[in-house]
């Protein structure tokens, strides 16, 4: 299958976005023609979002940094499936996404979500915008004393739905892009997130009054 052909078929794309699917089909391509070197060039390219990804659904480094290296052994070996029929980072996503709900199946770790990391990076999420209003001499302070309530609302949702908040919120995926990794429909994403934001906004109700 011509893989630039189907790319074109298959997903929608910005021109920037096109122009990146584009040279990573050619990167598939050399790997695939034994130049092992070219697989290199998509790790160094990809390895800190897949890890962005993992770490704020496992919330350990170390166990990320391992989940972020099986992923990209796992993509290496299983490189011969992808057909082109998604983008190479949503299948990527993919294959990071279903390891990490294997580790948490096996360990049974507690997850939460870095509230920390949302405010940070200026993320545009109603509920954390809510919660971060008051002055910035008082945001470090609010931040510690709702982290524990946060993550224990956070721990509560589903994995599917901690992952599009994760995907949606903190890696900024749109979502068509996070439907195709999740191998769910646009509709199913919005109908995630919005339930995410109620089960999170309802276990926080005290502090947005």
């Amino acid at each position: 299958m011509n893989l630039s052909r189907a790319l074109g078929r298959s997903v929608a794309l910005s021109p920037e976005r096109k122009d990146e699917a584009d040279a990573d089909v050619r990167l598939v391509q050399r790997v695939r023609a034994g130049e092992v070197v070219a697989f290199d060039e998509l790790m160094h390219k990809y390895r800190e979002r897949i890890y962005g990804v993992v770490y704020n659904l496992t919330s350990n480094r170390e166990d990320a940094a391992d989940l972020t290296q099986e992923t990209f052994i796992k993509a290496f070996q299983s490189l011969h499936r992808f057909q082109g029929s998604s983008t190479f980072f949503t299948w990527l996503y993919r294959i990071a996404i279903n390891g990490t709900l294997s580790h948490l199946r096996r360990t049974r770790l507690k997850r939460f979500f870095s509230l920390e990391k949302m405010v940070e990076d200026d993320h545009n999420v109603e509920v954390i915008q809510a919660l971060v209003s008051d002055a910035a001499t008082e945001k470090g302070t609010l931040v510690n004393e709702l982290q524990e309530r946060l993550n224990e609302a956070f721990q509560k949702l589903s994995f599917n739905h901690r992952t599009v908040v994760t995907l949606f919120e903190v890696d900024q995926l749109t979502h068509q892009e996070i439907a195709e990794i999740t191998g769910t429909s646009v509709g199913t994403v919005r109908s995630r997130l919005h339930y995410a934001k109620q089960q999170l906004q309802a276990h926080l109700q005290d502090y947005l009054k």
